[in-house]
């Protein structure tokens, strides 16, 4: 776990972007610093952000709005974002990073890259569930995260490619899996958010996603089945 924890920190220091936006990532080291008044005043912007981008795109909400619920000035939200859509960016960032370490968390200890991939879905439907706000303000973001050089999408192109490498998935996936991939887990993010679906309703979607999304990818059948019927017990089991 601690070396899953050290990469990931590194990925974000290698990475102009996350140097930019990821410095407020809720590590615990992170968490135990007194924040400075100016990290302060960014905390209260960027919680502005993931409130009122819940219901409107950044397109329609004038910087006045941000400011006065973050109560700060207007001039210092100049101070830490060049426009609205930097600032959206970050918004989603700090999204995106929970997933990330929730997606790391989980997969702690799976070696098998199927497996993680699978993961990764999971993660993405719980996450939906449980905070549907969050996830409103992530898919509503504008941030291009797609490509397989995105230091976000690292993880799962270490895991396509492991995969690739034990001739568990169909080759297309060595340049179209990550965002096969990610498209249906935004796909089934939203889903879950606009249909709000009876747990059990919740868990036969992941099931089929899973079932689908693998086989697609050219997983065995038999891994993929498994995977999903597991996902559904363990998405069962959650409290």
């Amino acid at each position: 776990m601690r070396r899953i924890v050290y990469d990931y920190l590194v990925n974000l220091v290698e990475f102009d972007y996350l140097v930019k936006y990821g410095f407020s990532m809720p590590t615990q080291a992170l968490q135990q610093t007194k924040p400075s008044r100016s990290g302060r005043t960014r905390m209260a912007l960027i919680a502005a952000g993931l409130d009122l981008l819940v219901d409107r795109p950044i397109d329609a909400i004038p910087i006045d709005d941000f400011v006065a619920r973050a109560g700060v000035a207007k001039g210092s939200f100049f101070n830490h974002f060049k426009d609205k859509h930097d600032f959206a960016a970050a918004v989603a960032t700090e999204v995106r990073l929970e997933v990330e370490a929730e997606v790391a968390r989980a997969n702690a200890g799976v070696s098998d890259p199927v497996a993680r991939i699978a993961g990764g879905m999971s993660v993405a439907a719980r996450f939906a569930t449980e905070q549907p706000r969050r996830t409103m303000v992530l898919l509503r973001s504008q941030m291009p995260a797609t490509s397989q050089s995105h230091p976000f999408n690292r993880g799962l192109k270490d895991d396509i490619e492991a995969a690739l490498e034990q001739g568990l998935l169909r080759p297309e996936a060595r340049l179209s899996g990550v965002p096969y991939w990610l498209g249906l887990c935004q796909v089934l993010m939203m889903h879950l958010i606009d249909t709000r679906p009876s747990r059990q309703q919740a868990e036969d979607r992941l099931g089929d996603m899973l079932l689908m999304g693998l086989t697609g990818l050219g997983a065995p059948p038999a891994q993929s089945q498994e995977l999903s019927h597991a996902a559904q017990i363990r998405q069962a089991g959650q409290p």
